[in-house]
């Protein structure tokens, strides 16, 4: 078996990856662009890849391929039309990063809440230090309990989100991109409702024809002033440059983003130009990357080429 990994670096070089060279011959690139694919997968029997696109394209020489391993959860990259008529089977990995993501919902949703930024830059600046009372009253947050948090995207990682926003005292309700109706714990609302009644709104689901510029200008203006959204699905589900309207016109009180329509972020974004703000908050693109959530994705993709590979040549 030829195997080649073609973006060692999208999932970091600071841990020890489970060993495919002994599943045969293993070639691993740092780096790829999708213009270098062609060539490089061309005499490959199992890709494992993340962000590189695979479709006739990039695959079309490629006569051996059997395998393609996705280091993610969403396919999108991937024309799973064209591999199935190939025969090529696609493997991606689910729930290795739920925790993670999670976790980094709250670290950015307080982070803006309780305006850490400011008070870090206070206590530094000195002006604690010439403060003439123990605290200071000027810039002040609010309580969480007892307010609404909305979800958009009530998969494994809305329902944990919803967990422990329930924890914390907070009401949830959610909407449900796709339409489906199931039991659920938690209160489901139209889209419009979900905009008006929630004080936070955080958003995990994928990219599809419902989601894409799902938030855009009328659906920030019919948020309250002092709500707070956060995009950790997709980037593309936020019209960005209605996201930046909204927050230089505090329609929201707040944004805390860790995807955006392209990554890394380019210049000509227009959150790039909001600098001095307090109310934005981007993380590049990390919440899954957990050191612990990255090691379970790359052994889980070696479970997946380990079991493929046997199935093929079964001892």
């Amino acid at each position: 078996m030829k195997i080649v990994m073609l973006e060692r670096n999208n999932v970091g070089t600071d841990f020890e990856m489970p060993d495919f060279g002994r599943f045969g011959e293993l070639t691993v690139y740092e780096y790829c662009t999708p213009e270098q694919v062609p060539e490089r997968v061309k005499d490959a029997d199992i890709c494992i890849m993340n962000k590189m696109p695979m479709n006739e394209a990039t695959l079309k020489d490629a006569k051996n391929l059997k395998l393609i391993c996705v280091t993610a959860t969403g396919m999108d990259i991937v024309d799973l039309d064209y591999c199935r008529n190939r025969g090529i089977e696609v493997r991606n990995v689910s729930g290795y990063s739920t925790e993670t993501v999670v976790q980094h919902t709250f670290a950015l949703f307080l982070y803006l809440y309780e305006k850490l930024p400011f008070y870090d830059s206070y206590v530094k600046s000195g002006e604690y230090r010439d403060c003439p009372t123990f605290t200071f009253f000027d810039y002040t947050f609010g309580e969480l309990a007892g307010k609404t948090w909305g979800i958009v995207g009530l998969g494994t990682i809305g329902h944990r989100v919803a967990e422990v926003a329930k924890a914390f005292g907070l009401n949830v309700i959610y909407y449900s991109t796709t339409g489906i109706r199931r039991e659920e714990p938690y209160e489901r609302v139209s889209f419009d409702e979900l905009l008006s009644r929630s004080d936070i709104i955080s958003v995990h689901a994928p990219l599809n024809e419902k989601t894409r510029g799902l938030f855009d200008k009328d659906a920030f203006m019919k948020m309250k002033s002092e709500a707070f959204f956060l995009n950790l699905g997709r980037g593309p589900i936020v019209k960005e440059e209605d996201l930046a309207w909204a927050l230089t016109n505090h329609e929201i009180a707040g944004a805390g983003l860790d995807v955006l329509s392209k990554e890394p972020i380019r210049e000509e974004n227009p959150l790039y130009t909001i600098r001095e703000n307090t109310n934005l908050f981007i993380t590049p693109h990390i919440a899954w990357a957990s050191l612990e959530a990255r090691k379970r994705l790359m052994d889980c993709i070696y479970a997946h080429v380990e079991e493929f590979i046997n199935k093929e040549e079964p001892l």
